[in-house]
Formats: structure tokens, sequence, C-alpha cells
């Protein structure tokens, strides 16, 4: 594996290749991105391409890549702008791309916005949470977390972004009178570390659950676009934001094993079934459906 920056305008960006480039096996790069995921929440998923070359990258502000924009926020529109220098660096053409969580809304941006970037994009649970019939009480569910975490800190944040994201079905008045969930039930801390700068329950990275991703230049891009799901997450937020981005799309959602981290192992926590998802993977590059 080979470590690269990319120095642009905003940011230094740091990206790893594994494998020859260009390819010596005919198939593109393939890009694995994630966010608020950086690239080591892919290293499960890289190890089970040995034949591929793969790219991954930290995104501006987090991991290893810095910013130079004076910004905090997370959008999908300087992310593609960012994938796509990215692409360009590598410089061996269109790459294949699969990309989770917010790296799935970045794709979709980048797709729209440079469609000859992207061969074929597996986007696995874009969480694009005003795409549902219920975003309303989505965007409020939303909410909540920050809340919980700007008064109470990062376990109890998290431990409400877990009851968020684990509730099956719209978010009913049900979901709303639950009592806030105790971050010890989760085996988070309930002190207070003092910090409020978290992606993933900040307002940070609201712009990305905002994104509505623009069809038409969808449906006019040269990309074979797949949206996947979780077998576990068909009834939660993730997979209703994933049948929910397939109709926007015209299509419906292609299944894959595990949740919303399936491609990883137990290093971050509930782990997925990286083996068996790496497989399914492969057959979808390959054209399966």
């Amino acid at each position: 594996m080979e470590t690269h920056t990319l120095r642009t305008a905003g940011a230094d960006l740091v990206y790893d290749v594994r494998g020859p480039l260009p390819t010596t096996d005919g198939r593109p790069p393939l890009f694995m991105i994630g966010q608020p995921m950086d690239a080591t929440g892919f290293a499960a998923l890289a190890a089970r391409f040995p034949e591929r070359t793969v790219v991954t990258y930290d995104p501006r502000g987090l991991g290893r890549s810095t910013r130079k924009d004076g910004r905090t926020d997370h959008t999908p529109q300087t992310q593609a702008d960012d994938v796509h220098a990215v692409v360009e660096a590598l410089g061996a053409g269109p790459v294949e791309m699969f990309a989770s969580s917010g790296g799935a809304v970045t794709a979709l941006a980048v797709v729209a916005k440079y469609p000859t970037d992207v061969t074929t994009l597996v986007a696995h649970e874009p969480p694009l949470i005003t795409l549902t019939p219920d975003g309303p009480a989505a965007v409020r569910a939303r909410a909540g977390v920050r809340e919980a975490y700007e008064k109470r800190g990062w376990g109890a944040g998290m431990a409400v972004f877990v009851a968020m994201t684990s509730w099956e079905g719209e978010f009913t008045e049900a979901y709303f009178a639950r009592p806030e969930p105790d971050p010890a039930a989760f085996g988070m801390p309930a002190q207070d570390d003092g910090s409020r700068d978290d992606p993933l329950l900040s307002d940070r990275s609201w712009a990305v659950s905002d994104y509505r991703p623009d069809a038409d230049a969808l449906a006019a891009a040269p990309t074979r676009i797949v949206v996947a799901v979780g077998e576990e997450s068909r009834d939660v937020q993730t997979g209703r934001t994933s049948a929910a981005t397939a109709a926007l799309l015209g299509q419906g959602v292609t299944v894959f094993p595990s949740h919303h981290a399936g491609f990883c192992d137990g290093e971050f926590g509930y782990p997925g079934k990286p083996d068996e998802f790496a497989h399914r993977l492969r057959q979808v590059l390959d054209g399966a459906s």
C-alpha cells in the first residue's frame, strides 16, 4: 500500500492505493469511500479484494486529511470535488466505486457533477432522510441526537443516535415519547468530556443527510448506479432511506449481507460479515443485480 497526499486549495487529502496504477488486470481501480468514516473503516473490505487495485481516502477534516478552508461542516458538493480531484490524481481513468453511508451521498454528487469519473457505483445505505415519507419526523429525530449531545456529551448523544438508527419503521409519536436512553445500556460513557465537534452527533454533517440527489443528472450519466441495502437494515432508517433513494432513481434496492457496517470486522463494534459482503460486492461489480 502506498499513501499519497493531494494538496488542493481547500484541503490536504490523504489517500491510499493498494496495488498497481495503472491496473494490470484491465479493470478500473476500485475506490471505496465513506463519511464520516475514513479509510480505516475499509481495511477489512479492501483486504478481501487482493486481485484489485483498491483506493481509499480520508474526507477533508477527517482522519489524516486536513482542512485549509476554515470550515468545519461537511457537504456532499465539496466532498464530490475532492473525490474528483483524487480520481484525476490517480491518472488511471474512471473508477468503480463502493460508497457507504455519507460516502454514498458524496458518490451520488460525484456522478451528478462528474459523470465520467465512475463506471459503476454501488451506493450502500445513503442516509438521505428527507426522501422518506416521514422526512419531517426523521429530521426531528436527528435534532434529538444533536440536542442530547449538546446538553450531555458524547455518550448521551451516541445513545440517542443508536436508538434512532435502530428504530424500525417510521418515526411516530411512540418514538418521541420514549425516555432518553441510558448511555450505560449501550456500554458508553455517561461522563461529558466537553467536546462538541463530533461530525456524526453535531449538526456538522446535516448537509449530507439533507442532500437531495439530482435524479435527472444521474439518469443522464453513463454510470451504472446500484443502491445497496443490508439485509438487517431493511426496516430501520438507513434501509428506508436506501429504498427511497432507489425509488427516486426508478429502481429497486440490491440486498447485501449484514447491516450498515456489514463490510467491517469487529474492530468498530458490532461485527459485520465482510467475507459474505465482499463476495456480494464482487458479484454486483461484475454485473449481477
